[in-house]
């Protein structure tokens, strides 16, 4: 950190998604004078924080880390719905099913024997349960699994632009539709904005904006549709929670119906590398894709007309883990990035592990996204936005100790 210029210490937060909001909101908290710029309007209507809907779990395999950060951001979630008066997290519980018996070394498996280790009480399920308990799921199909009751969906794009009313209220100063600008290795954006530190929350174009990340952090798209069912009751909670359905190989996870009788579907699978300023096409034959999981496992859902559409950009890192650290060559400088694909459910969390990492504090949880280089882990992603998916091929090698 250089010189500070004022009483109290400066930073200019660059990029307005749940990573910039949440570490301007605790940044001020501890004193610190904050600006926050977007090139847009926030909510940023192509940001990956922008939607209806993401997913709230702790569930995460085996891992210590990702499980304890998720009981934390639960209680997170739960805190802010109070003190915000009004109800944008939604805990539907999070219904979590396999096509197989579940085995040691899968998500399911791994997942379900942790969280019950740690003392969370889960329901397991099989055909007869789920065909009684949750009628609109093809139960022939899907033999194990379990129902977690502590988990399900935040509304995501509201949930953004709470944040950004409650840091406007906290004095945090928001430039929308600001021009960033290029970062100058000499420092002259610091003086610019006259700045003691630049936090770049700046999400999927973060490797645009900071070239020199590229070999660690790209954008990868992925696929989301909106239906509308005839019948929505049918698909909302306790029936239809939110629910991954043997995401572990085929990489499907949606949500209940909202108040809108919308149930949102998504698939996270290898995704296509793209650049974050390229046009957001929809592949062609997506919507068949998606229309015939839909026909083998909710079948009452596949002939829903489409709402809406969108390609849902993540910032993805080499080894899945969020990159939050201050450059070691540019001085002033410090990344809050790589959400790949599973970040927002830590919103509540994410705040004060970027202002640690701005402050230089101690934070266990820090060591996992600290600078690094690449490992020769695997080039795709082994986790999703709303839960996990990995390769067929990859998922019998980790076991329990990676991340899922």
């Amino acid at each position: 950190m250089r010189t500070r210029l004022s009483a109290s210490p400066t930073a200019l937060v660059v990029g307005g998604g749940i990573f910039g909001l949440t570490a301007a909101l605790e940044l001020r908290t501890r004193g610190w004078e904050v600006t926050l710029i977007d090139a847009g309007i926030i909510p940023h209507p192509d940001a990956a924080s922008t939607d209806i809907s993401k997913v709230v779990r702790m569930d995460y395999g085996a891992d210590p880390q990702y499980t304890a950060m998720g009981e934390a951001s639960l209680a997170g979630w739960r805190a802010w719905d109070e003190q915000w008066g009004t109800t944008l997290f939604h805990e539907d519980g999070f219904l979590v099913l396999s096509r197989e018996v579940m085995q040691p070394g899968a998500f399911e498996y791994e997942s379900y024997h942790y969280l019950r280790q740690r003392g969370h009480p889960l329901r397991r399920m099989n055909a007869e349960r789920l065909s009684r308990e949750h009628p609109q799921w093809n139960a022939e199909l899907y033999v194990d699994g379990y129902l977690n009751p502590a988990g399900g969906w935040a509304e995501s794009g509201r949930v953004v632009a709470q944040l950004k009313v409650q840091a406007e209220a906290a004095g945090v100063v928001i430039h929308e539709q600001a021009v960033l600008g290029d970062w100058e290795e000499d420092g002259a954006l610091l003086r610019r904005w006259g700045a003691d530190v630049v936090v770049a929350a700046l999400g999927a174009w973060t490797p645009e904006a900071l070239p020199w990340l590229k070999p660690v952090m790209w954008a990868t798209a992925q696929p989301v549709f909106h239906f509308q069912p005839a019948h929505p009751e049918r698909f909302q909670a306790p029936a239809f929670p939110v629910w991954a359905a043997d995401i572990g190989v085929t990489g499907w996870y949606g949500f209940p119906a909202n108040a809108e009788g919308v149930v949102k579907v998504a698939n996270h699978g290898p995704g296509r590398r793209v650049s974050a300023n390229a046009p957001r096409i929809m592949p062609d034959g997506e919507e068949e894709r998606f229309r015939a999981f839909l026909r083998e496992t909710f079948p009452a859902l596949a002939e829903a007309p489409v709402v809406a559409q969108r390609i849902c950009l993540y910032g993805d890192t080499f080894d899945g883990d969020f990159w939050i650290a201050p450059d070691p060559e540019r001085p002033g400088l410090v990344v809050a990035a790589g959400d790949s694909g599973h970040a927002f459910k830590f919103a509540p969390v994410l705040g004060g592990l970027i202002a640690d990492a701005v402050e230089g504090l101690p934070n266990p949880w820090l060591g996992r996204f600290g600078w690094r280089e690449p490992t020769g882990a695997p080039s795709f992603l082994p986790l999703w936005s709303a839960g996990l998916v990995m390769p067929l091929f990859f998922r019998a090698s980790t076991a329990a100790g990676v991340l899922l």
